[in-house]
C-alpha cells in the first residue's frame, strides 16, 4: 500500500470552500485549528450553551449553530462522539447543501448504519491515527500524523479529491495518507480498542502490578516496573520496530521476553481476540454503544469510578505527589 503525500495531492478542490466542523472536542478542535492555519475557511457548529463556544472563540474560530454551520459549508465534518452523530445528522440534514460533502474521522456511524446519508452527498473519511492533541502538536512542529482515507459514496465525482485535500490541510500529507474503507478502519479500530492497546494492555499492567504486590514487592517498585516502563517500550517500538526494540534491550530482558511473552499471549488469548473481532463485525459492540448512550452511560460511570480506586492508581499518586 503506497502512502499518498503532499506532492501527490491537489488542494484546489477546497480553494474558496468553507468547511463546517460539527463538534469541538479532541479531534474537532485540532482539525479546525489545523485547517484554519492551512488557509481554509472554517466554521464550528455548536449547540446553544455549549461549553466549547468560548474556547472556539478564543481560538479565533467562527462559530454558529449546527444547522447554520452546515448550511453555510461545502464540506460538513461530523466530529462529535460516535453515538451522538445520528442525532446530529438528523438535525442538520435538511440544512446541508445539495451536492455537498459529508466527512467523518471514524467509520462506525456509516459502517453500522447509525447514519444513512442522502444520495446527493459525497461521503468520505479522513481518520488521523492518533489523538487530536498529537495531530495539532505535530502540525505546529512542521510534521504530520499518518491518516487513513476512504470514500463511501461518490455522488458528485469529487469525494476522493476532497478527502485527500482535507487530509493535506490537516498536515497528514506530510506523513502519509493511506487508502482504506469505512468498514476496515472501523473494525480494526474497534478491535484494537478492545483487544490490544486500550483494553488488553492496561489490564496486563494492572495484573502485573497486583502480582508483584501480592508477592511482597512494594507498590512503588511494582508500579515503576510494570507501568513506568511502558513509555520506554512504546518509544523504542516507534523508533525501531518490534525487532529493533528487542535488539536494543539487554540480553536479560530479551530472553525474558522470548520465554514469558508466549506464555501470557497463548493460543487461548489469540482465540479470544478472534472472538472480539467477530463480535465487532457482527455489530454487537455498536449495539452496546447505542444502549450505553441511551441509558446514560452506566457501565462507563462504574468503570471510571472503579479505575480511580485501583491500588495501582494509589501507587501512582504516591510517586508523583
Amino acid at each position: 500500500m503506497d502512502a499518498i503525500r503532499d506532492g501527490d495531492i491537489d488542494p484546489a478542490v477546497l480553494a474558496g470552500k468553507r468547511i463546517a466542523i460539527l463538534g469541538y472536542g479532541n479531534q474537532g478542535r485540532a482539525q479546525a485549528l489545523n485547517l484554519k492555519d492551512s488557509g481554509i475557511d472554517v466554521v464550528v457548529g455548536l449547540r446553544d450553551g455549549s461549553p466549547s463556544h468560548d474556547r472556539a472563540v478564543a481560538d479565533g474560530i467562527a462559530t454558529a449553530s449546527l444547522a447554520e454551520a452546515a448550511s453555510s459549508a461545502n464540506v460538513v465534518m461530523l466530529l462529535a462522539p460516535d453515538e451522538a452523530l445520528a442525532a446530529i445528522y438528523r438535525e442538520v440534514e435538511p440544512s446541508i447543501r445539495e451536492g455537498a460533502a459529508l466527512g467523518f474521522s471514524h467509520g462506525l456511524a456509516i459502517r453500522f448504519g447509525f447514519i444513512v446519508p442522502r444520495s446527493d452527498l459525497d461521503i468520505f473519511m479522513v481518520a488521523p491515527k492518533g489523538p487530536g492533541t498529537a495531530l495539532r502538536s505535530l502540525y505546529l512542529d512542521g510534521k504530520g500524523m499518518v491518516a487513513l482515507y476512504a470514500v463511501e459514496q461518490d455522488a458528485n465525482g469529487n469525494a476522493k479529491a476532497i478527502a485527500l485535500a482535507y487530509g493535506q490541510a490537516l498536515g497528514c500529507g506530510r506523513a502519509g495518507i493511506l487508502a482504506s474503507s469505512f468498514a476496515e478502519e472501523c473494525e480494526a479500530d474497534l478491535f484494537n480498542e478492545q483487544a490490544v492497546v486500550w483494553g488488553a494492555v492496561p489490564e496486563i499492567l494492572i495484573a502485573g502490578f497486583d502480582t508483584l504486590v501480592e508477592a511482597g514487592v512494594s507498590e512503588e517498585v511494582a508500579y515503576m516496573e510494570c507501568v513506568g516502563e511502558l513509555k520506554l517500550i512504546a518509544e523504542l517500538i516507534e523508533a525501531r520496530g518490534i525487532a529493533g526494540m528487542r535488539e536494543a534491550i539487554s540480553n536479560t530482558a530479551e530472553l525474558g521476553a522470548v520465554i514469558g511473552g508466549p506464555r501470557i499471549v497463548d493460543d487461548g488469548v489469540r482465540a479470544r481476540m478472534r472472538e472480539i473481532l467477530a463480535e465487532v463485525r457482527a455489530g454487537r459492540f455498536s449495539d452496546l454503544l447505542r444502549d450505553e448512550e441511551a441509558s446514560g452511560y452506566p457501565r462507563l460511570k462504574v468503570a471510571r469510578d472503579k479505575a480511580r480506586q485501583l491500588n495501582v492508581e494509589q501507587a501512582r499518586k504516591k510517586l508523583i505527589g
